[in-house]
C-alpha cells in the first residue's frame, strides 16, 4: 500500500474518532428543558430540603442559606423559579451528569445546572445551582469540587 493511501485511510479514521467521541460526548451531556418552576406537590422549589435529626439535610451534605451564598445565587434561583431567561441559555438547564460522584446518586437526568455569575469573569466562570427532581438544590463555587445544599427558604 502507497504511503499516500495510508495517510488518508489514517487521517479517515482520525476523523471518524472525533466524529464518534463528539457524538458521545454531546449524548452524555444532552440538553434538558429547564424545570417549570412549580413542583407537583404544590410546595415552592427547594422547601423540601428534609433535614436529619443532627440538623444537616438528608443529603448528609453541609447546608447553607441562600442569603449567605454570594447575591448572584439568589438572582439565579429566582430565574429558576421563574423559569428563565438564562443568561447562558445553550447551558442553563443542562442535565448535570454528577461525574464526580458528590451528590446523592440519581438516575441520569436527575439534576440540572445553572450558571451563577461571575463578576468580573469574561466566561461562565465557576459557580452553580444545581437542583434535583425533589426540589432540592446545591451550591458549587469552585466548578463541582465541592457542593453545599441550599436552603432556598433562608
Amino acid at each position: 500500500m502507497g504511503s499516500s493511501r495510508r495517510i488518508t485511510l489514517a487521517l479517515v479514521g482520525l476523523v471518524v474518532l472525533v466524529l464518534a467521541g463528539w457524538f458521545t460526548q454531546s449524548q452524555l451531556t444532552g440538553d434538558a428543558p429547564p424545570p417549570s418552576g412549580s413542583s407537583s406537590s404544590g410546595s415552592s422549589p427547594g422547601s423540601s430540603s428534609e433535614t436529619a435529626d443532627s440538623g444537616q439535610p438528608s443529603s448528609g451534605m453541609p447546608e447553607r442559606a441562600l442569603s449567605d451564598l454570594p447575591a448572584e445565587a439568589a438572582d439565579t434561583w429566582q430565574l429558576i423559579e421563574q423559569g428563565g431567561p438564562f443568561p447562558y441559555p445553550r447551558d442553563d438547564g443542562k442535565v448535570f451528569g454528577n461525574r464526580e460522584g458528590l451528590l446523592p446518586d440519581q438516575d441520569r437526568g436527575y439534576y440540572h445546572e445553572y450558571t451563577v455569575e461571575t463578576p468580573g469573569s469574561d466566561d461562565r466562570g465557576a459557580r452553580r445551582l444545581v437542583t434535583g427532581e425533589a426540589d432540592e438544590v446545591y451550591y458549587t463555587g469552585d466548578h463541582y469540587e465541592s457542593f453545599v445544599q441550599v436552603d432556598v427558604t433562608r
